[in-house]
């Protein structure tokens, strides 16, 4: 241990590059993907073209649904490195340094141990799910990112032996910042998880059996709310968050009225009582999500989340508890479920996870056996998981009998170069499991860390370089292919019953088309000023019995036609 601190100290600047280039090395290696990695890019290409950096935009219509500081991020991106991929995905790469400076330095400050700070960046580092969005396009690493640094900062307001108003004006900032890239729900979460904690602190300090109890805590409440300090570091919380959104709000009303501003409110609370565009899932979805996505941290986080041990005292690990159930709970109750809603307790499981293993390591603990065994088997799981996932692509034929939807079946049968060899990427997968496993026995918990960390970020880099280009051809390289073909053309390209937004960046479509091509029924029956192309599925035959319109080929799951300008409907 003395030997792997000594290494870490002397060589942090060496091992934090060598982190950050799996974040970085492959990121243009597979086109973006539908909707979101497509939508939020081509959000931002579109900024470029109009110039106009205040509005949201897709396909040069007013977009409402997220505010715009995600896409500002992405467009300055774009502005260096081109409209590309990886230009898309930088800002979550950079993002993700950000991640390992950040809890690193957080780590350090709490626990005065530069081990803490290491051992909280690479188990993040080095979990499923949270190293594979540091390589995606979307929104949400710098939503988390910003909550997370409210909450950190909120904390510090109570944990202070004196309310500070710097920290509380620190959490407000960030909690704006966090509106500005997602909406209100990073200021809910902020909110709710202090709410928490505070009625946690009032029950903690009194005595539940006494009958004078709810007295004692009503006193308490009274005796906090009357405290100056208090609403000081709630003004300078406000002043922080609101100093941030009222010059875009004030200009979005300024430029565009309220009709804007209406329907983002309409969209945010639709998301929580609709499934939006058919996300609606179980309500254990997110706990299934996290438990299996988030190996290895997800098993390391489980005794304070369970039992709940050694919950005593002010300080962040209560804040983190506290903050995991919120995010779980309300998007647990939420009608849309999607996969990276739950993604914001990634952070708070990391540091729970890493204060379990720095106090086993530092108290030379035996960790309990439910631990170890839960964490042999969802290792194992995930490594029959690769290992059989692997071999699967390289025979298809297996999937086929078993599969009944025409989409998938022409999918598979577009024709992929694989080697062979991809199965030996879960092989190695297991290996490193394994010696993980060796390591434990051996009582080494840093080692068992290390490995596995470096286990699971390099094989999601080999799947990344070698497999999911593949995959991408099956789901939807035939349709980025042909819009890519009319990047040249003065034609109109859009999709027939299934939403898309890769037309509109693979085509680069330029502003200031007609008004009227934003009407699919003028598309399809209007008297068009230009070529119109069009893609379906191959399950919609909807187009096939138009004289006016030519099928060009159907290729993978897809269909292509055209309808010439000025060529009239004869059936």
């Amino acid at each position: 241990m003395d030997k792997y601190i000594v290494y870490l100290k002397n060589n942090q600047l060496i091992i934090l590059i060598g982190l950050s280039l799996f974040f970085f090395i492959g990121l243009g290696n597979v086109h973006l993907f539908d909707w979101d990695e497509v939508n939020f890019a081509e959000s931002a290409r579109e900024m470029l073209e109009t110039q106009n950096y205040l509005s949201v935009q897709i396909n040069y219509i007013p977009f409402w649904e997220k505010p715009p500081l995600f896409f500002w991020m992405q467009a300055i991106s774009m502005k260096i490195f081109g409209v590309n991929e990886f230009a898309a995905r930088f800002p979550n790469a950079l993002i993700g340094v950000i991640y390992l400076v950040t809890l690193y330095h957080i780590g350090l400050r709490l626990m005065k141990d530069v081990s803490f700070g290491w051992l909280w960046s690479l188990m993040y580092f080095g979990s499923i799910l949270p190293h594979l969005y540091f390589k995606s396009g979307i929104i949400d690493p710098m939503f988390n990112y910003f909550i997370f640094m409210s909450v950190y900062y909120v904390y510090k307001v109570f944990e202070d032996d004196e309310i500070s108003s710097k920290s509380a004006l620190f959490a407000g900032l960030f909690s704006g910042l966090s509106f500005l890239t997602k909406g209100p729900v990073g200021l809910l979460l902020v909110i709710c998880t202090t709410g928490l904690v505070s009625i946690w602190l009032l029950l903690s300090n009194s005595k539940i059996v006494e009958e004078s109890a709810f007295k004692n805590i009503v006193k308490t409440t009274i005796r906090f709310l009357k405290n100056s300090r208090v609403w000081q570091a709630i003004l300078m919380f406000t002043l922080g968050f609101s100093s941030l959104i009222v010059i875009w709000l004030g200009a979005e009303v300024y430029f565009h009225g309220f009709d804007i501003l209406i329907k983002f409110t309409k969209y945010q609370i639709e998301l929580f009582t609709t499934p939006v565009a058919g996300h609606g899932q179980p309500f254990y979805y997110h706990f299934v999500v996290v438990f299996l996505g988030c190996f290895p941290i997800s098993v390391f986080g489980l005794p304070y989340l369970i039992h709940g041990k050694d919950r005593s005292g002010n300080n962040l690990k209560i804040w983190m508890i506290a903050l995991f159930w919120v995010v779980m709970i309300i998007f647990s109750f939420s009608t849309t479920k999607i996969v990276h809603y739950s993604s914001m307790t990634y952070l708070p499981l990391s540091f729970l996870a890493a204060k379990y293993i720095y106090e086993v390591v530092l108290a030379k603990r035996v960790i309990s056996r439910f631990v170890f065994w839960v964490y042999t088997l969802l290792g194992f799981i995930w490594t029959a998981l690769f290992i059989t996932f692997f071999y699967l692509i390289n025979h298809i034929d297996l999937l086929k009998p078993y599969i009944n939807d025409k989409i998938a079946l022409s999918a598979l049968d577009i024709s992929n170069s694989w080697t062979g060899y991809e199965p030996m990427i879960g092989i190695f997968f297991g290996l490193g499991f394994v010696l993980s496993l060796y390591f434990w026995i051996q009582k080494r918990m840093i080692y068992v860390i290390t490995t596995i960390s470096l286990s699971i970020a390099s094989t999601l880099l080999m799947t990344l370089l070698w497999v999911l280009p593949g995959i991408e051809r099956y789901s939807q390289g035939p349709a980025i292919d042909f819009y890519k073909s009319l990047e040249k053309q003065d034609v109109y390209v859009e999709t027939i019953g299934f939403k898309s937004y890769a037309q509109y960046f693979y085509k680069k479509i330029k502003p200031g088309a007609d008004a009227q091509s934003k009407d699919k029924s003028w598309l399809l029956d209007g008297k068009i000023d230009k070529d119109v192309y069009f893609v379906t599925k191959v399950n919609q035959t909807e187009l096939d019995g138009r004289t006016d319109i030519q099928k060009l080929k159907c290729e993978g799951s897809f269909c292509f036609y055209v309808r010439r300008k000025g060529k009239l409907i004869t059936n």
